[in-house]
Order: C-alpha cells, then structure tokens, then sequence
C-alpha cells in the first residue's frame, strides 16, 4: 500500500491550524485517542455559544488548539480562547460581524489570525487584544468567510466574488503587522454579462509546501442561469479560474500552474476542499475534491493528473442543463462540501448525498429543500495511490462535517448532531456520540481530546462546543 505522508508541518499533539498542519492532512501524528480507547470517548465540558442566529448557524468552524488553549471563532467573528482542561473562557474577542462561513482563525507562534466578513486581523495569542487588521473587500470583492492560513510569516487568505462583476482574490498578508504582500484576481477576463456574473476565490484555506501554495476555487454564478441568458451565458466560455486547482508561488503571488476541473459550471460545483499536500511513495502528489463529487489527484513536478474518481451519487451532472427542470445529482447542497483526511496511504472523503431539481434557467429555492429527509451520507476511504475505494460507511443524514484522523480513527459527523469513529483500516463503527443540536462545523483532535461543535438549531438542545476524552 502506498504511504501518504504531509507536508510542512512538524509532528506535535497541537492542532494549531484550521487543517491541523500546512498540508491539510487533518491528521494528528500525536494523540492519547485511539483504536483501543476511543469506545471510552464523553463529554468532559461544554461552552455555550450565545450570539443571534444567522444563516449557517452559530459555529462553522473547526476548533484550533495550541499551548493547551483553545480558540473558536463563530459566526459574528468574535473569538474566544478556551482553557484545554477545563473549557474556562482565558479571553473573547467580540467582532460582532455576521461571516457566512466557514470560518475560523489559525494560530502562529503567539497571534491568532482571522478574518471578519470583510477585514483580516491579528490577535495576541495571551491576551486577545487586537494587533492589526486589514480592510479585504471591495467593490468587486465581496466578502471573506474562510479561515486563514499562517506560514513562514505570511497570512494567506481570499474573499469570495459575488454579482455583480465578483471576482474572487487570493491575498498574501505580512503576519507581523498586516501589509498586503501580493493578490491574485482568480477571475480571468472580464465576465460576458458583468452586472448579473461573478464568482472565484477560495472559501477553504489553502496548503503551503515548497515555496507553493495549493487553493481550490469556487463556482461561477448564477449557476444554471436566467430566462435571458440560460446555461451560464452570463460569464460565458470557460469562466477561467473557477472551480480549479491553482498552485500558486508563496513569494511573489504567481500562478505557476492550475487544473479547471468543471470548465463552465453550471451546477455550483466549486473544487473547493483544501488541496491536501503529500506523497505517494517517492511521487510529490496534491489531492483536491468538491462539489462536483469528484477527488483528484496530481503529481506535483508533471502536473498531470494521476487519477480521478466520483464519490457519492451522479446523474446529469455534465454538459449543458435542459429547458425543463431534472434531476440532478449532486445538487446544490451535495458533493464534497467539507475538508478530506489523509493518513495511512488513504484519503477519507465526507459526502453529501443531496439531490435537486434544475433547469437550464435555474435550480428549485434553496429554502425549500429539506435536508434532513431528502439527504443522506457517505464516508468513503480511497487509497491514495489508485483512487479505488477501500471501504464506505453510507450514514443515515449529511455529512457536512470534515474527516479528520487521530490514533486509527477517522471522524466525521452528521447533520442530526450525531459523531462517528470509524476505523480507518476498514470502516467499522467504533463509537458515536451525539451533541444537542446539529452540525455543520469539523472536529479536531488534540492530546486526549476531541473537539466539535453543534451550531445549528434543533427542538430543545443548546448550541455548544463540547470536548470529549476517554
């Protein structure tokens, strides 16, 4: 079997980064959680998030840790820093800044990094005052709702291009005091119909290995498209550089290479999960998925693809949308939404199984999808040199959790608030546990702890992080 191995980031019990290290392996090489213990997993303490309810909750992110501290960031942007042990509130950073998320911050040496919907910002790690920020948005950009990335002294971060004329940019900012290093436009051109198109950027955090940085972007909008310019004939030709691997220079902001997976979406199907950054064997290889419902993988010195496989369910889910409305897998919702793992020489990819009716001028509304009784799950492991399956757990709601990796469990959880540990060998169902509401946010792993939280709304539970050990 092949080995996969991450790059850029040291071996440690910390998960100090959004994807715990700069590969975005969301492994963690040290931790008391394993295949024998994990059956013992429970609730040690729990914070209560209290701010209003806004579109995607109250907490999207995945809880970052260093130095035995906690940092959470929810969706007005305020960050709090929790005690490991014990969940006390060490400081709170209040934004109150409505973020659509998923958000969250990254933490380097002694500063927290993170971005409001609009500003970039530096925290100290101590005390929570506020070091710099950096207004991002403008006319064309219209909002930031990733968390950052932190290396080498740099902060990387994008917003995302709405319409009208949106046009995503990547932006590398000096961690010491904030100071704009280099952008990227990830929109080539200029768009057909520019008062109704937009779209690009990246909504995930990028990797950084080898003086590269590795991005996913997202979709170009509107998807399908109107009675006056069905089919996107709003932006028109391929739509350059959505929904596309960009690799792109640390130092200076070039683009040195990139792969549009779904020239022309139609579909929202942004290539949007973090690149992961590996090896198979001696070959350097990056992996990214999205909503397309497609995982690739890439040798790093040729560019060239190695191989590609789909996950989850497909149908009518290439080429041009008829005039009358049909069904298409994945829909809107559905497809990798949510960061991959990567350990053992395999990937393990969390999928949404949500299908929606569209049409060359449109999709059915969002708001009247049900997501709990028309979606379903999967956790698929792929191996990491070929992209075959290995094994799958189909799970009973969606998956819009992450996978993340500690001592041979993979985790992930579900929409109904329910946590599962699998193994990573073979799938089987080591332990669940199940929160008070429900979830869309990503867990991590620190020492003995698992951390995730429950920020969406069900009939008499409470919206919490909460902590769990053997």
């Amino acid at each position: 079997m092949a080995v996969l191995a991450g790059c850029g980031g040291h071996a440690s019990s910390d998960w100090p980064l959004p994807n715990a290290n700069l590969a975005s392996t969301r492994a963690l090489a040290h931790s008391s959680i394993d295949r024998s213990n994990v059956h013992g997993l429970h609730v040690v303490w729990r914070f209560r998030f209290r701010i209003p309810l806004v579109e995607s909750g109250v907490f999207t992110a995945t809880p970052v840790v260093a130095g035995g501290v906690v940092y959470v960031q929810d969706m007005k942007s305020n960050v709090f820093a929790l005690d490991l042990a014990t969940g006390a509130v060490r400081w709170r950073h209040v934004f109150n800044a409505t973020n659509p998320g998923p958000n969250g911050v990254a933490v380097a040496g002694d500063r927290v990094y993170g971005a409001t919907d609009s500003v970039a910002f530096a925290l100290s790690a101590k005390t929570g005052r506020l070091l710099w920020q950096h207004v991002l948005v403008s006319a064309t950009q219209r909002f930031v709702d990733l968390a950052p990335q932190a290396a080498g002294g740099v902060v990387y971060l994008s917003t995302i291009g709405d319409p009208p004329n949106g046009r995503g940019t990547l932006y590398a900012l000096a961690a010491s005091d904030g100071r704009l290093l280099w952008k990227l436009d990830t929109i080539k051109g200029q768009w057909r119909v520019p008062f109704l198109a937009g779209g690009g950027g990246s909504w995930y955090a990028p990797s950084v290995a080898g003086g590269e940085t590795y991005w996913g972007t997202a979709n170009p909008l509107p998807w399908a498209g109107t009675k006056q310019y069905p089919n996107g004939a709003v932006f028109g030709g391929s739509a350059l550089y959505t929904d596309s691997l960009l690799v792109v220079d640390a130092r200076t902001g070039r683009l040195r290479w990139y792969d549009q997976v779904t020239p022309h979406d139609v579909r929202d199907y942004d290539f949007e999960a973090p690149p992961i950054v590996g090896s198979i064997g001696s070959t350097p290889v990056v992996f990214g998925a999205g909503k397309a419902g497609i995982v690739i993988a890439w040798n790093r010195d040729t560019h060239a693809q190695i191989w590609r496989a789909k996950v989850g369910l497909h149908k009518n889910d290439s080429g041009p949308l008829p005039a009358r409305p049909v069904t298409v897998c994945p829909g809107l919702y559905g497809g990798v939404l949510t960061p991959m793992a990567s350990a053992g020489g395999r990937l393990f990819v969390p999928v949404v199984d949500l299908c929606m009716r569209g049409s060359a001028t449109g999709y059915e509304p969002l708001e009247g999808v049900n997501v709990t009784k028309r979606g379903r799950g999967e956790l698929v492991a792929l191996d990491a040199a070929t992209g075959k399956r290995d094994w799958v757990r189909r799970l009973p709601q969606p998956d819009f959790s992450c996978a993340t990796v500690a001592g041979g469990v993979v985790f992930t959880a579900t929409f109904d608030g329910t946590v599962y540990g699998f193994d990573t060998r073979d799938g089987k169902e080591l332990w669940t546990g199940h929160l008070p509401a429900r979830v869309n946010a990503c867990p991590s792993v620190s020492g003995d702890t698992l951390l995730i939280g429950a920020g969406v709304p069900k009939r008499g539970g409470t919206l919490e992080l909460e902590a769990f050990r053997p």
